[in-house]
C-alpha cells in the first residue's frame, strides 16, 4: 500500500513533464518548419519568423498581467484552463487558411503559455516529496531537452510528410490526452495567495532577482539570435539535406538531457562556477558555429555543447527565481522570468531575422555570440556579487 501511495505521489510530476513536452514541442515547432511554412503561405523566410517572435513577444508581455490575475485561482482548475486553450488554439492554427490566422492562434497559445510556465515548475516543486526540488527541476527540464529530441524533429518529419498543418493537429490531439491524464491525477492545491501589481516594487528591490530577470533576458536573446535561424543555417551555409537537418535537430535537442543531468549533479556543489560554465558556453559554440560547418562532426560537438549548456542555463536560473522570490510571489517570480525570457527570444528571433535580410545567414552565430559577452561580463561584474550579498545576509539572519 505504502508503494502504491509513493508511486501516485509522483503521477502529477509525470502529467506535467508530458505537458511541458508538448508546450515546448509546440513553442519551438515553427523552427522546424520555417521553411515549409514560408513556401506554404508564399512569404519570406523572415517573415515566418516573425511567428516565432510575435509569439514570444505575446508572452512576454502576458505572463505578468495573466498571472496577476490568476494567482487566486486553484491551481489544478488552472493548469486544466490553460491545457484547454492550448488544444483549441492548436486546432486553430492546423486550420489557418492564412498567415494572419495562422498567428492569430498562434497569440492564443502563447496566452496559453503564459501562464503555464508561471506554474509549471512552482507546481512541480509542490508536487514532489520534500527535499526532491532538484529532481522535480530537473524532470521539467527533461520534458523541455524530448521535445527537442523526439518533438520538434517529430513535428518536422510530419511536415515534411504530410504538411505542417498536420503537425499543429498531433499537438491538439496530445494535449487533450494529457489534459485528461491531469484532470485525473493531479491534487488540488490552492495558490499561496493573491498577488496585487502594488507589490510589485517590493519584489523588484530584490537586486538578485532583478539579476536572474536581467541575465534572461540577454541569454535568451543571444540565444535565439543563433537558434532561431539554426535549420536554414545548416540547410545553406553547412549544405546539409533536409534529413541530416533533422538529425542534427534531434542531437541538439537531446544534448539538453546532459545539462539536466549535469544540473543535477554538479550545480548545487557549485552553483556560481556551473552558472559561469553554462552562460560562457553557449557564447563560445555560437562563436565557433561556422568553422563547425567545416565538418559534420564538428557541427555535431558544437551543437551538443550549446544545448546542454542552454538547457543547463534555464534550469539554474529557474532554481535562482524559486530560491531568491518570497514564497507568496514565487509563481509571480516565474512569470516575470517567462516574460523576460520569451522577451528575449522574440528579441533574439528579430535581430536574426535583421541578419539574415540585412547582412548573411552565415552571421548569425557571430551576433548571437556578441550578445553572449554582454551576458557573461554582467554576470561577472554584477550578479555574482549581489548574489554572494544576498547569501552573506542569510547566513548572519541564521
Amino acid at each position: 500500500m505504502q508503494k502504491k501511495e509513493s508511486f501516485s505521489r509522483w503521477l502529477p510530476l509525470v502529467g506535467l513533464t508530458f505537458a511541458v513536452f508538448v508546450f515546448n514541442t509546440s513553442e519551438f515547432m515553427p523552427i522546424g518548419l520555417l521553411t515549409d511554412i514560408a513556401t506554404d503561405l508564399n512569404i519570406s523566410e523572415a517573415r515566418a519568423g516573425l511567428l516565432i517572435s510575435v509569439y514570444a513577444w505575446v508572452v512576454a508581455i502576458m505572463s505578468l498581467p495573466l498571472m496577476i490575475k490568476a494567482s487566486k485561482m486553484e491551481l489544478k482548475r488552472l493548469l486544466l484552463s490553460i491545457i484547454a486553450l492550448f488544444v483549441v488554439s492548436h486546432v486553430g492554427s492546423a486550420l489557418a487558411e492564412g498567415y494572419y490566422t495562422l498567428m492569430l492562434s498562434r497569440i492564443g497559445v502563447a496566452c496559453a503559455h503564459s501562464i503555464f510556465w508561471s506554474i509549471a515548475s512552482p507546481l512541480a516543486v509542490r508536487t514532489v516529496p520534500d527535499g526532491r526540488r532538484a529532481l522535480a527541476l530537473s524532470a521539467i527540464a527533461t520534458g523541455s531537452s524530448v521535445a527537442m529530441v523526439v518533438g520538434l524533429p517529430l513535428g518536422r518529419v510530419i511536415g515534411l510528410y504530410v504538411g505542417w498543418r498536420m503537425a499543429f493537429m498531433s499537438i491538439a490531439i496530445i494535449s487533450a490526452l494529457i489534459f485528461v491524464f491531469i484532470l485525473v491525477v493531479f491534487p488540488k492545491l490552492q495558490s499561496r495567495g493573491k498577488f496585487a501589481f502594488k507589490q510589485l516594487p517590493e519584489l523588484l528591490h530584490n537586486r538578485v532577482l532583478v539579476g536572474v530577470f536581467i541575465m534572461s533576458v540577454l541569454f535568451a536573446t543571444a540565444h535565439y539570435t543563433c537558434y532561431s535561424y539554426i535549420e536554414p543555417f545548416l540547410g545553406k551555409v553547412a549544405a546539409m539535406s533536409p534529413e541530416t537537418v533533422t538529425l542534427v535537430l534531434i542531437v541538439f535537442g537531446g544534448s539538453g538531457m546532459l545539462g539536466s543531468i549535469a544540473f543535477s549533479k554538479y550545480y548545487m556543489a557549485n552553483p556560481r562556477r556551473f552558472i559561469l560554465a553554462v552562460t560562457l558556453g553557449p557564447t563560445l559554440c555560437m562563436m565557433m558555429l561556422q568553422a563547425a560547418t567545416a565538418g559534420m562532426a564538428y557541427t555535431l560537438a558544437v551543437c551538443i555543447l550549446w544545448g546542454a549548456m542552454a538547457t543547463a542555463f534555464n534550469i539554474a536560473f529557474q532554481d535562482n527565481t524559486i530560491r531568491f522570490a518570497p514564497e507568496n510571489a514565487t509563481s509571480i517570480g516565474m512569470s516575470i522570468f517567462s516574460g523576460i525570457f520569451n522577451l528575449g527570444i522574440g528579441s533574439g528571433a528579430y535581430v536574426g531575422g535583421l541578419v539574415v535580410s540585412r547582412l548573411s545567414i552565415e552571421y548569425i552565430g557571430y551576433a548571437g555570440g556578441a550578445i553572449g559577452v554582454i551576458a557573461t561580463l554582467y554576470l561577472v561584474l554584477r550578479y555574482f556579487p549581489n548574489m554572494r550579498r544576498r547569501e552573506a545576509a542569510e547566513i548572519k539572519q541564521k
